[in-house]
């Protein structure tokens, strides 16, 4: 696989792997812990060597997971994490960015991941009690002090990014963005391409929709948080569904699955755009690192992009209260 460079010069696979769901979020966890780690370490071996985890999954386990599975591999993969949350008898209870709970969540990290320094360490989400010019300044004292090489913020708002970015160089920003979530279009991705920062899209393939493996009659399991977001209840599975029978014509006019026609069309966005999708299984591994040698022509990505607009998305990507901590 090739590789991309997000701002800072941070070189990474075009493709990476986004590790939540091996801990939580999609259902039953899975109970064989050496499976998963076959699957991370089966991912480096295919190229895949930017890894995604935070200390609320689970929390803590995953990234416990992630560092167990890549200590041999180590000197091969860039892992990211994020801190920002004030976690409580296994529960995110708010936001938490202030200076001495990120050195502390720095510290704990390092520990759980088993590396002396944290590749890229993200603010999960802006804390609105707490300046990010604060928090730019905490994580460049931990970059000065050797424990983290780049610092990264996960669905800010444009302003945000720029306040961030002029106290402390701005890697990478992380967001959702998708063929059915266009939402950093228009002020995130502008300000990216002006400042020199890296884009990520996590759950580029629409947490799963857009893979074309989930319907109207997909019944989800207890502990899946699709069954909490507004565009999955199965009235608006079914107005969506025209979206992903557009995106499966064109996988099969290039000989190629829904997915990695979606996985594409974000890396045919920008140069610096590297998408991040999850997944439990050794062979979706593969589908996905193959979008990377998929090239969709401009008349593919055109068409692509014009989907929201004429097909249309129904139903919001967050429940109201995850809505209203994005893009602040």
């Amino acid at each position: 696989m090739h590789t991309r460079r997000l701002g800072q010069g941070l070189e990474v696979s075009a493709v990476g792997l986004g590790a939540m769901g091996m801990s939580q979020g999609y259902g039953p966890n899975p109970g064989d812990r050496d499976a998963m780690i076959a699957v991370l370490r089966g991912a480096v071996e295919r190229g895949v060597t930017f890894v995604d985890t935070a200390e609320v999954y689970g929390p803590y386990v995953n990234e416990e997971l992630v560092g167990e599975a890549l200590a041999p591999l180590r000197d091969e993969v860039v892992i990211a994490t994020k801190f920002g949350w004030d976690i409580a008898d296994g529960r995110m209870r708010g936001t938490d960015s202030r200076p001495e709970q990120i050195r502390r969540v720095a510290d704990a990290s390092l520990r759980r991941l088993g590396v002396e320094t944290i590749d890229l360490f993200y603010q999960h989400r802006v804390d609105p009690q707490v300046p990010v010019e604060d928090v730019a300044g905490t994580v460049g004292e931990l970059v000065a002090a050797g424990k983290v090489r780049h610092f990264g913020l996960s669905e800010a708002g444009a302003a945000t990014i720029r306040r961030a970015h002029a106290v402390h160089p701005v890697t990478a920003v992380q967001s959702e963005y998708s063929l059915w979530t266009r939402d950093p279009e228009p002020e995130v991705l502008p300000a990216c391409a002006e400042l020199g920062i890296g884009f990520v899209p996590f759950s580029p393939l629409g947490k799963g929709f857009l893979t074309g493996t989930v319907d109207a009659g997909t019944a989800f399991a207890d502990g899946d948080i699709r069954g909490t977001i507004p565009r999955f209840t199965a009235e608006n599975r079914a107005a969506n569904a025209a979206l992903v029978e557009r995106v499966r014509s064109l996988a099969a006019a290039r000989s190629a699955t829904p997915g990695q026609v979606a996985l594409a069309w974000l890396l045919a966005q920008q140069p610096w755009i590297v998408p991040i999708p999850g997944t439990r299984r050794i062979e979706r591994v593969e589908e996905n690192a193959g979008a990377a040698a998929l090239a969709l022509s401009a008349d593919d990505v055109a068409g692509l992009d014009a989907l929201a607009r004429t097909v249309g998305v129904r139903g919001d990507r967050y429940n109201p209260a995850g809505m209203a901590m994005v893009g602040l």
